[in-house]
């Protein structure tokens, strides 16, 4: 087995014709790794994606060929999966308005060169959910929003209708299954790719907090920030040391650990109906 890439959560090995792929505890934000872990997360959001896995598999099939035929140091945040020649594009839909959609709308009155009505405020709901691609960065560098034209050049024009297609109904496959639950989703990211076959597939993570935005229901009010059961908090936290995004980046406190981790199980507790086991 041969470590071939590493990325800012996740590390992927080659086994012979398979991927293993590897949830680290690494946590990103601004497109740098902080040194600091949260405990248990890479383990989570495996788990997390294999059960969104299951969910989704009648909308689009997947990448995982199995969860438990992986290396031992590995059990329990890594999965054996098939070799996807992924799109480059990265396929986002959103359904509120927050984060760099909303700062894009702020500047422009659009996101992706899709006019939004006036007078939107921070968290408000779309009255459709949107799909807003952006450029697949590499590593260091930052995704840049991009047209539908713009994804039409890069993969034609019916693999750029299906990767609108599929990313909008995993989007409300999604938002449909965490709202009986009393989550929102505001917005989510997901990774596609084509098989050797030809197969277009769901790849890496999908519909986890570092994949997604994803707010307790009972609390949501638009207008203002929300409180969030994903990676936002540490987005937030960090912002807040006046940290240039140049420099090292500081060590997370405990408590922000501590906290982080606590959203982590909570938003997968809610979600499955299952209790987290560590």
């Amino acid at each position: 087995m041969e470590r071939v890439y590493s990325g800012k959560v996740r590390d992927l090995y080659t086994d012979g014709d398979d991927l293993i792929l590897v949830a680290s505890d690494r946590v990103s934000v601004f497109d740098v790794v902080l040194p600091t872990p949260i405990p248990d997360k890479g383990k989570l959001l495996t788990a997390l994606s294999l059960w969104w896995f299951d969910q989704l598999a009648d909308i689009i099939p997947n990448h995982v060929i199995s969860a438990t035929d992986v290396p031992a140091e590995f059990a329990g945040r890594a999965i054996r999966c098939r070799r996807l020649d992924m799109v480059p594009v990265e396929c986002i839909a959103r359904g509120y308005l927050t984060g760099s959609g909303l700062r894009r709308y702020e500047e422009t009155g659009e996101i992706c060169g899709m006019p939004l009505a006036p007078g939107l405020v921070e968290s408000a709901i779309l009255p459709e959910p949107i799909f807003t691609p952006t450029t697949k960065a590499a590593l260091g560098e930052h995704d840049e929003f991009i047209t539908f034209d713009e994804v039409v050049a890069k993969t034609g024009d019916e693999t750029a209708e299906r990767l609108r297609e599929i990313t909008l109904n995993v989007y409300r496959r999604g938002a449909e299954v965490a709202a009986d639950r009393g989550i929102l989703i505001a917005d989510t990211k997901i990774e596609l790719g084509w098989s050797a076959g030809g197969t277009l597939m769901l790849g890496d993570e999908v519909l986890t907090p570092d994949s997604s935005r994803f707010w307790p229901a009972e609390s949501y009010q638009p207008g203002r920030t929300q409180f969030s059961l994903d990676k936002q908090y540490v987005r937030d936290w960090i912002a807040g040391t006046g940290w240039d995004r140049v420099s090292p980046a500081p060590e997370l406190p405990a408590d922000v650990v501590a906290a982080t981790r606590d959203r982590y199980v909570d938003v997968y507790e809610k979600l499955t109906g299952q209790r987290w086991a560590g």
